[in-house]
């Protein structure tokens, strides 16, 4: 029994230990394997770690050799006889600021008008706010250029407008709202570098020392930096009081009173049309009044009433102070032409024909324009000094614009030195007959012209600001800035 027992024991602990056995080879198998397993993938880790430079110069050439080939892909595309529009598609999808700066630069005499184009250009660029951005801050940083800054102002200005090609205050704002900082959505750092960049041109304003709050600040640069404060709806982040400063200084500009809208003045808007009356800019307001909406507030007619009756009350005391000389004759002549010219423009831009009639105003322009043709006639009769004397004879000083010469031609020296009378032994000329002075034959009396009431204007009296008890006080050298122009 004893020995039954001992040999059942026996086997079982055998087959335990056997058991053990094949257990402990396959847990070192095991060992073996993940040992094996995990040298290897240190080894291929190693080795990527090692290749990392390598792929990664690798990566660079291949973004290199991708560049150029879609450089030269677009270069392609716009071949060497290629117009205008392909060019500038061409320089603005490879974001050349400066490049697109020249070339509109040497298109500046040519014929046409290419700003289209140039819209369509900037909306091919991948980034079209840094390429304008780019060429702004180029331009300001070159501005103390003393040659060829004036063409580029003049092209970044076309591109800036570009930009903002409709600047319209928004159909859902009315004038009342001074909450307008809703233009196009840019990336942040796009308005934090516009931001920077007007900052940057802010600084250069007072530097120009041409006794005025904004130095050399001309009404370009004015228009340009006005569109980027809408444009990036950076209104709120300037005083109020600056804009309107800036507003009032360059008034005469057109985009400047379809800008000012979009500044968020306001009920202030009427404020700054009073503003301009108060200064004499009659014409500034009626721009101002139309692009506002606010004709009812300030009829056009009666502000044109009151242009052109300020402007002919200059002209008639300019010929007074001048004791009708020919000098103050020109000057009048002059001021009146002037100030009939901006009334017909500023008419015919806003198309006022039906509350101001322009016939008699043209018909005097004419007669104006007829004499002053009679004037150099008569002016080129007489002797001509360049001949005689090698110089050219003076003109007006009295106006800004060009006229005719005014002073009498010089007649040719005599001279009673002995040899001369030897030489020439006819007797000395009589002088010519006197004609009469040109202020008699030009004054305003002579071709008939009508009263202020003769110009048909369908409204009522001259406006007058009612908050300001100013009169007005034109400055007869003023009226020829009351012409618009395009930028």
């Amino acid at each position: 029994m004893a020995t039954e027992l001992f040999t059942t024991l026996s086997n079982h602990f055998k087959s335990l230990e056997e058991s053990l056995s094949l257990r402990a080879k396959s847990v070192e198998s095991k060992l073996q394997s993940l040992e094996s397993t995990s040298r290897q993938t240190l080894q291929s880790l190693s080795q990527r770690e090692d290749s990392i430079p390598q792929r990664e110069s690798e990566a660079v050439d291949g973004v290199r050799e991708r560049k150029q080939a879609a450089i030269a892909a677009i270069e392609k595309l716009v071949p060497k006889d290629a117009g205008l529009s392909e060019n500038l598609r061409s320089l603005a999808m490879r974001m050349d600021s400066l490049g697109l700066v020249k070339l509109i630069v040497s298109k500046r005499k040519e014929p046409g008008s290419f700003r289209a184009e140039l819209t369509d250009a900037i909306n091919v660029a991948i980034d079209p706010p840094k390429l304008v951005l780019d060429a702004v801050e180029e331009f300001l940083e070159n501005k103390t250029a003393r040659t060829g800054i004036m063409d580029k102002r003049w092209a970044v200005a076309l591109l800036v407008q570009a930009l903002f090609p409709d600047m319209k205050p928004s159909s859902s704002m009315n004038l009342g709202d001074e909450n307008v900082d809703s233009g196009p959505k840019f990336a942040k750092s796009v308005v934090e570098r516009a931001w920077r960049v007007l900052e940057m041109w802010k600084e250069q304003m007072g530097q120009g020392g041409e006794g005025s709050d904004f130095g050399k600040f001309g009404p370009v640069e004015a228009v340009m930096f006005l569109q980027m404060v809408v444009g990036f709806g950076l209104k709120s982040r300037f005083d109020e009081e600056f804009l309107k400063k800036m507003v009032l200084e360059f008034s005469s500009r057109r985009d400047i009173a379809k800008l000012a809208p979009c500044l968020g003045f306001g009920e202030k808007l009427a404020d700054i049309i009073d503003e301009l009356v108060r200064m004499s800019k009659e014409i500034d307001a009626v721009y101002f009044a139309t692009e506002s909406g606010l004709t009812e507030r300030f009829p056009p007619a009666s502000l044109l009433k009151s242009f052109l009756k300020n402007s002919r009350k200059n002209a008639t005391d300019a010929l007074k102070k001048g004791n009708n000389s020919a000098v103050a004759s020109e000057e009048s002549s002059n001021i009146e032409l002037n100030a009939i010219r901006a009334v017909v423009k500023c008419v015919e831009d806003q198309k006022l024909e039906s509350v101001f009639t322009l016939d008699a105003m043209k018909k005097r322009a004419n007669v104006l324009e007829k004499a002053k043709s009679e004037r150099r006639k008569s002016s080129g009769s007489a002797p001509s000094s360049s001949k005689l004397s090698g110089k050219r004879g003076h003109s007006s000083g009295g106006g800004k614009g060009s006229g005719p010469p005014i002073r009498p031609a010089k007649v040719a020296k005599l001279s009673y030195h002995p040899s001369f009378a030897r030489r020439t032994p006819a007797p000395v000329p009589a002088p010519p007959p006197r004609q009469p002075s040109p202020a008699a034959r030009y004054s305003l009396a002579r071709y008939g012209y009508p009263g202020h009431d003769a110009f048909e204007v369908n409204g009522g009296n001259p406006y007058t600001p009612t908050s300001y008890g100013v009169a007005h006080n034109r400055n007869a050298a003023g009226i020829s800035q009351q012409q618009y122009s395009p930028i």
